[in-house]
C-alpha cells in the first residue's frame, strides 16, 4: 500500500479505457466531461492487496508516504491523492464496462 492506504485509488482496464473513448466519439448527443474509471472504485490499500493475490506476493507493508515525495516529487504527493470518481454519466449514456472488477482485470492484464 502507498502511504496510509486509505485514499480513493480509480482505476480502469485499458481495454474499458479505449472502447469508453470510441463510444463517446460516436455519441454525437454527448457532451462535457466524463469520468473514465472502472465502477469498482477501491482504495489504495484495497487495491495493492488484489494485486498482491493476483500476484500471488504479499502486500503487507506499506511505502511511506515520505519516501514516495522523497523519490517522486510531485508524482508521489499526487499517488497519495484520493480521488472517488465514478462513472456516472458514462453508465448514464448505456455504456457497459467489460471489466469492473478489479481483480478481473488484474488476472487479464497480468495473465
Amino acid at each position: 500500500p502507498l502511504g496510509s492506504g486509505r485514499q480513493w485509488f480509480p482505476w480502469i482496464h485499458i481495454q474499458d479505457l479505449v472502447r469508453a473513448f470510441i463510444f463517446l466519439m460516436e455519441q454525437a448527443d454527448l457532451k462535457g466531461p466524463f469520468n473514465l474509471v472502472a465502477p469498482g472504485i477501491v482504495r489504495q490499500k484495497d487495491f495493492a492487496k488484489i494485486l498482491g493475490k493476483v500476484l500471488r506476493r504479499p502486500a503487507i507493508l506499506p511505502v511511506p508516504a515520505k519516501v514516495l515525495k522523497l523519490l517522486f516529487g510531485e508524482v508521489g504527493r499526487v499517488l497519495l491523492t484520493s480521488c472517488r470518481a465514478r462513472p456516472k454519466r458514462l453508465l448514464e449514456a448505456g455504456f457497459s464496462f467489460l471489466y469492473p472488477d478489479l481483480e478481473k482485470a488484474l488476472k487479464d492484464l497480468l495473465a
